[in-house]
């Protein structure tokens, strides 16, 4: 009960091997695409993007997580980062993210992955609800950017149940689209 509490404290829930499938596959994601889990945790996320075809790049500030993923993908597409999502420098080239960040740090996370220059095809984040509607709202006029409140998550989904709703906040460039249809 002691780790439940504290891992609430820090605001992340190890989201369910079923939910996490699934956000994959919603995802989208192909074969080679570069895929940032920003906060993979115990990696499950990370098996399902891997398993999908993705190289992984896993960011996870907890030492023995970090330990324990790069044991769990050995041998497999997955850089493993032990650091501060704030201490994060985005590549440079085109990259995507699915990931189950901490609920206190998503907003700051997304002021990230939107920042002028950054080369972010997709995000697909799992956050807190009401966050995500006021992201949503925020990104509502932005010309570069598409932010999107998309599925809702049960609390069920996550060990330990979030004391909030959760859904996934989808994040996309505007200008991608135009490019496609020329």
């Amino acid at each position: 009960m002691a780790g439940q509490r504290v891992r609430r404290e820090w605001g992340w829930h190890q989201l369910s091997d079923e939910f996490a499938r699934q956000i994959v596959t919603a995802a989208h994601v192909f074969p080679g695409d570069l895929v940032l889990d920003l906060g993979a945790g115990t990696g499950a996320l990370t098996g399902p993007l891997l398993d999908a075809g993705a190289r992984v790049l896993a960011v996870e500030l907890h030492p023995g997580r970090a330990r324990r993923l790069r044991e769990q993908f050995a041998g497999r597409d997955v850089s493993v980062l032990e650091i501060d999502l704030a201490d994060l420098r985005l590549p440079g080239r085109p990259f995507r993210v699915v990931a189950n960040p901490p609920y206190a740090h998503t907003t700051a996370l997304v002021r990230t992955l939107t920042a002028r220059g950054s080369a972010l095809t997709r995000a697909d984040l799992v956050m807190q609800r009401q966050a995500a509607v006021r992201l949503a709202d925020r990104y509502a006029n932005s010309g570069r950017w598409n932010v999107t409140v998309g599925r809702p998550l049960p609390r069920r989904a996550f060990t330990p149940r979030p004391r909030v709703d959760s859904c996934i906040l989808t994040i996309r460039p505007r200008h991608r689209h135009a490019r496609r249809r020329n």
